[in-house]
């Protein structure tokens, strides 16, 4: 709630604008009106949230690399198979949690009938012993796997803080560190995190990380586009190669739901003719009984009810319009499934990037409204981080056979529980500590403020237009390739003079959203979940095979 709720960015942003930027609304909150605040950001997103499970995470089965590593952690802790197991993504259980059998448990049983069998037919009198032997085997090499990871990433988390180089690590040189930001962070858990990402999607993300930081950073300044620091967002070459990633995040993800949306159509019109109300397909991909399920009813008529309970207090705390609430949410809801798809491929959730795109609309929506830009931004953020947020744990229940449904009413008492929690603990410390001030300088906030200000006086930065529809028109083509190469019925595709698998053309197929974030983040975050990925797959397919 502290991030989805905008209680580091966009509270304290209305804090700082001036006076004569507030057109008389007053923007310093008290503790009802905080609440009423999360009220407004905290449900939307989640109830528009619940209709994306079945696409991302039964469907496309995106990896959610959180969500995943939550679910292998829950099997660890009660010594169930690995739920990533190869199959295990196509035969997840029938029904949800409520009397489901655990498809891991059967192959475990599989495996131990297979293993009772090999033991009587040599004679032995014990194989129910070697068995329980073999999983506290198993049992304890997770363990220590498992303890040894967390000793080696706390460890790393301890001297960084007392050592902060260990954060930048000038890898390639100091004058490159200086001046470009490439640095290496080695941290232990941005390399667990490339492992779960995996290689295709890490390298697409190192190919952005060369393009935006490589080569479009250093034009951008010595062009006098962007003069400031590398790092400013306002002036520097960070904040002119932004609209780039978002260009390209946008292109793609708008084509690739354009495609989904194109095949369900045509599904649809299927079924229509031949007079059925589904088709098998449909039937086959949903992993959970209808019972687990979040009823549509729910699901719908809830965004419709959080819709007007957000509109009627935007109106009422900052004198927003009722119809321009309306459109933020309007707006809000496509730029979520794009932030909720970058967060399945990436595990990074663009947000602040998504705020941006609403704050620009709402320039011409609401030309000089600085509050209602930034109200607007706050609207776009909530909801990508909201859904997001279930998407994940829907990625974890779906491997674990949990019920939707069960996970779903979880989710909004967490929700109304963290908006009196987050609304006091910010009140708190906006009375105890300056805010902004040298201990907490919430740059966030200054981020928000410096694009409500250059959205609302200013053009977007120097010669970036061109730039940014160029790349936007490259990846749009790709989604396209990427659809017909899964239309092809071939095994092996000629590639100029090679012939190569069909399934190691899609693995590889340029992912414009990981291109994306790896222009979006600097070069820090994106090296190490390189590493990770790259050494992991050098031992599962190099080393072990």
């Amino acid at each position: 709630m502290p991030l989805a709720g905008g209680f580091v960015g966009i509270l304290p942003a209305l804090k700082m604008l001036d006076k004569d930027e507030t057109n008389g609304v007053r923007t310093v909150l008290n503790f009802g009106e905080l609440c009423a605040w999360g009220v407004a950001l905290a449900f939307f997103g989640v109830f528009f949230g619940v209709p994306l499970r079945r696409q991302m995470v039964v469907k496309e089965k995106l990896r959610f690399p959180s969500g995943t590593a939550t679910a292998q952690m829950i099997s660890v802790l009660h010594k169930r198979d690995d739920p990533t197991d190869d199959g295990r993504e196509e035969t997840v259980g029938s029904v949800g949690s409520v009397g489901s059998v655990d498809n891991g448990l059967r192959r475990r049983e599989r495996r131990a009938d297979d293993a009772i069998s090999e033991e009587s037919e040599s004679g032995s009198n014990e194989p129910h012993e070697d068995i329980a032997k073999l999983g506290d085997s198993e049992w304890a090499t997770k363990l220590i796997a498992l303890g040894g990871s967390f000793a080696i990433s706390g460890t790393y988390a301890l001297l960084a803080h007392f050592f902060p180089l260990l954060t930048a690590l000038p890898v390639f040189g100091s004058y490159v560190s200086r001046e470009w930001a490439w640095n290496l962070m080695p941290s232990p858990s941005y390399a667990g995190q490339g492992i779960i990402m995996g290689l295709p999607t890490c390298t697409w993300m190192v190919v952005g990380a060369c393009v935006g930081w490589g080569i479009l950073s250093p034009v951008a300044k010595h062009e006098g586009w962007a003069p400031g620091d590398v790092l400013d967002w306002k002036t520097g070459s960070r904040g002119w190669i932004l609209w780039v990633s978002l260009a390209v995040m946008i292109a793609e993800s708008t084509v690739s739901l354009g495609i989904v949306a194109t095949n369900e159509v045509v599904a649809l019109a299927g079924r229509i003719r031949r007079g059925r109300n589904e088709s098998s397909e449909d039937v086959d991909v949903e992993t959970v009984d209808a019972r687990f399920l979040v009823p549509g009813w729910i699901t719908w008529g809830g965004l419709a009810v959080s819709t007007a309970v957000c509109m009627g207090i935007m109106k009422a705390l900052f004198d927003v319009p009722v119809y321009d609430t309306l459109l933020a949410v309007g707006l809000a809801l496509p730029l979520a499934v794009l932030g909720v798809r970058a967060l399945g491929e990436t595990d990074l959730n663009p947000v602040s990037g998504i705020g941006k795109v609403s704050q620009v609309v709402f320039a011409g929506v609401m030309p000089g409204n600085l509050v209602g830009n930034l109200v607007a931004g706050g609207i776009a953020e909530a909801g990508a981080q909201q859904a997001g947020d279930l998407m994940q744990d829907l990625k974890t229940g779906h491997l674990l056979n949990a019920s939707p449904r069960a996970q779903f009413a979880g989710q909004m008492i967490g929700s109304v529980f963290s908006i009196f929690v987050t609304a006091g603990a910010y009140l708190l410390y906006s009375r105890v500590y300056e805010i902004p001030g040298e201990q907490f300088p919430v740059p966030t906030a200054q981020v928000w403020l410096d694009m409500a200000r250059l959205v609302n006086g200013h053009p977007l930065p120097e010669h970036v237009t061109p730039v940014a529809i160029a790349f936007a028109v490259l990846f749009v083509a790709l989604p396209i390739g990427a659809a017909l190469v899964g239309r092809s019925t071939s095994v092996h595709m000629k590639i100029g003079p090679w012939m190569v698998q069909k399934s190691t053309v899609q693995r590889w197929w340029p992912s414009g959203i990981a291109f994306a974030m790896g222009i979006y983040n600097a070069p820090n975050f994106t090296l190490m979940r390189a590493v990770g990925a790259f050494v992991a797959s050098m031992i599962t397919e190099v080393i072990v095979t």
